[in-house]
């Protein structure tokens, strides 16, 4: 094509078609049709942080037949798969003193937890911050269940679902809350490699739902839509724990509706400049937007919402800088801890992995150990937060044995 007198829908979808067709190319060179991904197998002392035991006394459980054996590699070194650790983990809770000692999950009349992941503005880690966090809750031992709201579809392409081409026929949550022949949530929920995640995918179809809803709200009002992905997830109420949703870039009806299902609200900050002038444009509309529907009906009432800092470069002076001000004005509900910039994080997201897929092997160790170190720290924070809406203690905090 040149690059004069040319059509701009012509020109666009040419260029849509080549890199579809090459990204399909790449697919197929790496990832076979029949290919699907799998999470790596763990050490021991993995096996022992997921468990919230000391490797030593894991060893020992082993000696006395108190759990369940592994497999040993050449080395006589044990390995552990995800399935591996789930057993373990209820045959520990079994014998456990006190309930939820191993298996955090809810009790009877504990509410389901829904934590929308939100930020205006792309670029802020908003999907990172998601998959790792529904990713380390499922390691944690939680059930859940992980929505990607945003059509850009960037959590599903890490957890190995290509849209363009897996999602031909539909999949996404849009086919749940469409308001002309829904179809029930359990259609639209995959199972993952990753033993308690699961997986609503997205796409671009999920732009229907923001054309479509303006319509609706003529013939029915705001209540039309606000409620829905609520009523969509209590069909599946006592299947999960937690659900994390990606909400797309944009404060669109798929967001305000997300936010209106949600018990806990995190907010993803880049600690510059113009991402808190964008951030404050953000909350003003949102609570402007949040205080219409509430007043059509909708019930907004969250458990908390949370600012977290993100992408922070350690040693950066503006952006402590940031982080100090944000913290000055917004006091607790920005979280203790942040999550670090790394290039553990955008290597492992070449491969399309999160940094609890990558081995450790495969990077410089100082680099990884930083960022998991990080990415814990803040995801365990938030597991804490759950806990307390559960009316619990926040988990434990040592470790057994």
């Amino acid at each position: 094509m040149t690059e004069t007198d040319q059509d701009l829908d012509i020109a666009i979808g040419h260029y849509a078609e080549l890199l579809a067709a090459n990204l399909h190319a790449q697919r197929e060179a790496h990832f076979p049709p029949d290919a699907k991904k799998a999470m790596r197998s763990l050490t021991s002392g993995e096996a022992a942080e997921l468990l919230g035991v000391d490797h030593t006394y894991l060893r020992k459980l082993h000696r006395e037949g108190k759990i369940p054996e592994v497999d040993m590699t050449a080395g006589n070194h044990r390995r552990y798969t995800l399935d591996d650790i789930w057993e373990i983990r209820h045959a520990l809770e079994k014998n456990a003193k006190k309930t939820n000692t191993y298996v955090p999950g809810r009790r009877d009349g504990d509410e389901l937890q829904v934590i929308s992941v939100v930020n205006f503005k792309g670029g802020s880690g908003k999907t990172t911050t998601s998959a790792h966090l529904a990713q380390r809750l499922a390691l944690k031992g939680y059930r859940v269940l992980a929505i990607d709201l945003d059509p850009q579809a960037s959590l599903s392409a890490l957890h190995g679902i290509q849209p363009e081409i897996d999602l031909m026929e539909g999949g996404t949550l849009y086919d749940v809350v469409a308001y002309e022949d829904p179809l029930p949530i359990r259609d639209v929920i995959r199972k993952t490699y990753m033993r308690g995640l699961d997986l609503i995918p997205g796409n671009l179809e999920l732009m229907e739902f923001e054309h479509e809803t303006p319509a609706a709200i003529a013939l029915g009002g705001a209540k039309a839509f606000f409620s829905r992905v609520r009523d969509a997830l209590d069909e599946v109420d006592t299947d999960y724990d937690v659900v994390v949703i990606d909400c797309p870039p944009q404060l669109g009806f798929l967001t305000m509706s997300a936010l209106s299902a949600s018990t806990g609200v995190l907010v993803t900050v880049h600690p510059q400049m113009l991402d808190l002038m964008s951030m404050s444009q953000f909350l003003r509309m949102t609570s402007d937007l949040l205080g219409v529907i509430r007043d059509a009906g909708a019930n907004l009432r969250y458990e908390w919402l949370k600012f977290l800092p993100t992408r922070y470069k350690v040693g950066d002076a503006p952006q402590t800088e940031m982080i100090a001000f944000i913290r000055g004005l917004f006091g607790r509900s920005v979280l203790t801890n942040q999550m670090v910039e790394s290039t553990a994080i955008s290597d492992a997201g070449l491969t399309k992995q999160t940094l609890y897929e990558v081995d450790r092997k495969d990077f410089t160790r100082t680099t990884y150990d930083r960022a998991v170190e990080s990415m814990n720290a803040v995801n365990d924070e938030i597991a804490v937060l759950i806990q307390d809406t559960w009316g619990r203690t926040g988990g434990r905090d040592g470790k057994k044995g």
